[in-house]
């Protein structure tokens, strides 16, 4: 009796919480992949046809397409060293200081919990002709730049104001791992007359070694799942060259009404999260 009270009990918390990982997550889930098999087209739903592999085929030939997952990868490639080793950076710094810690951790920290939009439209006052950076720029004798007007600078520049924004949070789960790490261990350092690269190297990134496998792997998926930030600052140009996978999906479903095009890449970027999550797994596995 005991035993079927508490799994009732159990139910009863449990359960709420499977409807609605039903209704928002497995549903949407099972119908992306019934649509990314069909011609689905939004403003003409009555026509929709079953047409296979079709999709998927088109994903591979999609120009556009192979273009938004270049510079997906591209993005990603720039902002997880910088990304992470700022925050680890940034985290060092503040471990050392004495006062006025908890303020640094705090100007830091606000940036992200701001809204990617707000941010992002202030970054297009900074990156303007005008802004105050060109104007730091004009002061020290280099010319104006045209950050995200440019094709071969908006990708860049998209990335830094993204490290930026999130920096604060990698920074905050660092600081926990300086502060976990034994004392005695910089102690013992110091009396073998250690110099600070021979601690850093030696105690504090292999003790930061898990955290720091953490940190990287959320930047990249956090990294793969970025879609604001281009729409907001480019619009995915100039050229689409920073047009991103979600932003180039999101215009096919929303814009184009080309939802099982759409649903096809949903599904690709759901694969290929899949397989970065395994080979994070198994890097981690590694290293343990």
């Amino acid at each position: 009796m005991k035993k079927k009270s508490e799994s009732i009990l159990g139910m009863a918390f449990f359960g709420p919480a499977l409807v609605l990982l039903t209704i928002f997550l497995f549903i949407p889930m099972i119908l992306t992949l019934v649509f990314s098999f069909t011609d689905f087209f939004a403003l003409n739903p009555g026509l929709t046809h079953f047409v296979g592999l079709e999709n998927y085929f088109q994903v591979f030939k999609d120009d556009d397409f192979r273009q938004a997952f270049g510079n997906t990868v591209k993005f990603v490639v720039i902002i997880v060293p910088l990304q992470g080793l700022g925050a680890l950076g940034l985290a060092l710094l503040i471990n050392k200081v004495t006062h006025c810690k908890t303020y640094f951790k705090v100007a830091f920290f606000i940036p992200v919990v701001m809204s990617l939009a707000v941010v992002s439209t202030l970054w297009v006052q900074i990156y303007s002709p005008e802004g105050i950076l060109n104007s730091l720029l004009a002061h020290i004798g280099i010319n104006a730049q045209p950050f995200i007007n440019s094709a071969s600078q908006a990708l860049p520049s998209i990335a830094v104001m993204s490290a930026w924004q999130g920096v604060g949070y990698q920074m905050i789960i660092f600081l926990g791992g300086l502060q976990a790490i034994n004392p005695a261990l910089y102690e013992a350092a110091e009396m073998d007359h250690a110099s600070g690269w021979q601690k850093f190297k030696d105690i504090t990134l292999p003790e930061l070694k898990p955290l720091c496998i953490f940190v990287f792997i959320t930047i990249t998926i956090g990294a793969f799942r970025m879609l604001v930030q281009p729409m907001v600052m480019t619009g995915g140009g100039p050229n689409g060259a920073s047009s991103v996978l979600l932003q180039y999906m999101y215009t096919q479903g929303m814009r184009n009404a080309n939802f099982g095009y759409a649903m096809a890449i949903a599904m690709f970027t759901l694969i290929l999260a899949i397989v970065l999550a395994m080979i994070s797994k198994k890097v981690s596995s590694e290293k343990e």
